[in-house]
């Protein structure tokens, strides 16, 4: 008579993103110095479901609304890649100076200790492209800013921001005034 009166367990609802990162994302404390402590996303991005995870979460806000996906070196890289496959569009690298073979815009930004210098090969970025641009962290928004004003000075539209973990109170936000900036994972200092 088949399995009157049995109860079938639910399956269980799909692990959030946060849940993910909590479980995967490791803590080394005094890194790169004394005080520091440095959340490591390596693990999460050799794990095929937190690598899904991390990209359709960063993605999803911004579905249809970007034509290339844009990554800041070097874990950048790795979400840009994965997301512009994940979304059929195109990815662009956005290289530390010296990196890049053919000719190049560049864009200075502050560090806390010094100068650094951003670049994209002039021909890479279309005038009038839609961008994503995505890194690990956002910080104290130099990095991303600097790439933000690369694109932009390229003709494009950067239409959004994401980053996988944002270390509020450093004032990355701030530094990316009047663009879309989206987090997975906010950690108060």
């Amino acid at each position: 008579m088949g399995n009157v009166g049995t109860v079938t367990p639910e399956a269980a609802p799909p692990e959030t993103v946060d849940a993910i990162l909590a479980r995967l994302c490791a803590t080394v404390e005094d890194y790169p110095k004394p005080g520091i402590t440095f959340k490591d996303l390596t693990p999460v991005f050799a794990d095929g479901e937190g690598l899904r995870a991390m990209v359709d979460a960063l993605t999803e806000p911004f579905a249809g609304q970007f034509d290339l996906v844009a990554g800041v070196e070097a874990r950048g890289f790795l979400l840009a890649a994965a997301a512009a496959y994940a979304t059929a569009t195109g990815v662009i690298t956005v290289r530390k100076k010296g990196k890049l073979p053919r000719r190049t815009l560049a864009e200075d930004y502050a560090l806390e200790y010094g100068h650094a210098t951003i670049e994209v090969h002039e021909d890479d970025v279309p005038s009038g492209a839609r961008i994503l641009l995505l890194d690990d962290v956002l910080a104290t928004g130099g990095t991303l800013s600097a790439a933000t004003r690369l694109m932009e000075r390229s003709g494009a539209r950067v239409v959004g921001i994401g980053v996988v973990l944002e270390l509020a109170g450093l004032g990355g936000r701030a530094a990316l005034a009047g663009h879309e900036v989206r987090s997975l994972q906010r950690i108060d200092l």
